[in-house]
C-alpha cells in the first residue's frame, strides 16, 4: 500500500524527497517515520528532482556532453528532440519504458518498453524516430548511462546531431519529458492497472495514439501534437534562467557567464511571454 501511495505521489510531485512524502503519508492519517519512507524508496530507486528507479546512474567512463540550451528559443518542428526513461509498476516486477520527444510540438515520435535498462530499446526508440521524422538538430538527453553509451550517441553523432545533456538530479530541465510521464500514467496506467507486459503494450499504443492525435493540450492552445508538429504553428518552448526570466531578455540570458544556474525550459505563451511553471504542471 505505502509503495503505491508513494509512487503516486512522486509522479504528481517529482520534486518531493523522503521528507515531504512523509509529511504526505501521516496527512493521510499513516504513522510512518523518514527511515522507513527513506527504504521505501530506496525499493522504488526514487530520489526528489529524479525520474524513476535508477534510471539515470551515468557510467564512469562516458562521456559527458555539456548542456545548450540556456536561453534558446524553440521556434520549430525537429529543432530539439529530447528523450528519457521512466517506470511502471506490474505486479511482478518493474517495466522501463523510453520516448522521443520533439520540444516545439510536444509529439511523442517514437516509444519502447523493456523489463531491462540495458541501452538497445533506447538506441531502437532513436533510431524509429529518426526513420519516421529526419532529423533534429539537437538531441537533448540526461545522463543516464543509457544516453552516454557509445551505441547511442554514435547514432546521433553519425547523423550530425548536436548533443546537448541535462545536468544530473535536474528533473525541470525536461520539463515536457516528466510531464509526459505524469500524463501517461495518471490518464492511463494507474487506471486500467495493467497485470502484464502484453496488456501494458497494447494500451500504450492506444495512449500514444490519443496523447498526439486526439488530446486537446492546454500549452499548445487546445491543439494535439499532431496538428502542431504537421503546421509548424502554435508550439514552442523558452529554455530561461529560472530566477531572472521576468527581468532579462533573450540575447541577455545568452550571455550570463556560465557560472550562473542554468535555465530550466517553459513553454512560450502567444505574447512571447512564457507561462508559469505552475501552469505546466496543471
Amino acid at each position: 500500500m505505502f509503495l503505491a501511495l508513494i509512487d503516486a505521489e512522486y509522479t504528481r510531485h517529482p520534486f518531493y524527497g523522503s521528507r515531504k512524502i512523509k509529511i504526505y503519508l501521516r496527512g493521510l492519517g499513516h504513522k510512518i517515520n523518514r527511515k522507513r519512507v527513506q527504504r521505501l524508496m530506496g525499493i522504488l530507486g526514487l530520489a526528489g528532482m529524479a525520474p524513476g528507479p535508477n534510471t539515470s546512474r551515468p557510467h564512469p567512463q562516458h562521456k559527458i556532453y555539456p548542456y545548450l540550451l540556456r536561453g534558446v528559443n524553440v521556434i520549430r518542428p525537429n529543432q530539439v528532440w529530447s528523450t528519457d526513461i521512466t517506470y511502471i509498476r506490474l505486479p511482478r516486477g518493474f517495466v522501463y519504458l523510453v520516448a522521443v520527444i520533439d520540444w516545439y510540438s510536444r509529439k511523442v515520435l517514437s516509444w519502447r518498453l523493456s523489463n531491462t535498462l540495458d541501452s538497445g530499446f533506447c538506441v531502437d526508440c532513436l533510431e524509429q524516430a529518426l526513420q519516421a521524422y529526419g532529423t533534429p538538430e539537437i538531441f537533448n538527453p540526461d545522463q543516464g548511462c543509457q544516453f552516454t553509451s557509445e551505441a547511442f550517441t554514435g547514432v546521433l553523432l553519425k547523423e550530425g546531431i548536436t548533443i546537448s545533456m541535462d545536468g544530473r538530479g535536474r528533473a525541470l530541465d525536461n520539463i515536457f519529458v516528466e510531464r509526459l510521464w505524469r500524463s501517461v500514467k495518471h490518464e492511463d496506467v494507474y487506471l486500467k492497472g495493467y497485470a502484464t507486459m502484453p496488456d501494458l503494450l497494447i494500451g500504450l499504443t492506444e495512449y500514444f495514439v490519443l496523447y498526439n492525435m486526439e488530446r486537446p493540450h492546454q500549452s499548445l492552445g487546445y491543439e494535439t501534437p499532431d496538428q502542431v508538429y504537421r503546421t509548424a504553428s502554435g508550439g514552442g518552448a523558452r529554455f530561461v534562467n529560472k530566477y531572472s526570466e521576468k527581468e532579462k531578455t533573450h540575447p541577455e540570458i545568452e550571455t550570463k557567464k556560465e557560472t550562473e544556474n542554468r535555465g530550466s525550459a517553459v513553454p512560450l505563451h502567444e505574447e512571447g511571454y512564457p507561462l508559469k511553471l505552475d501552469a505546466l504542471l496543471s
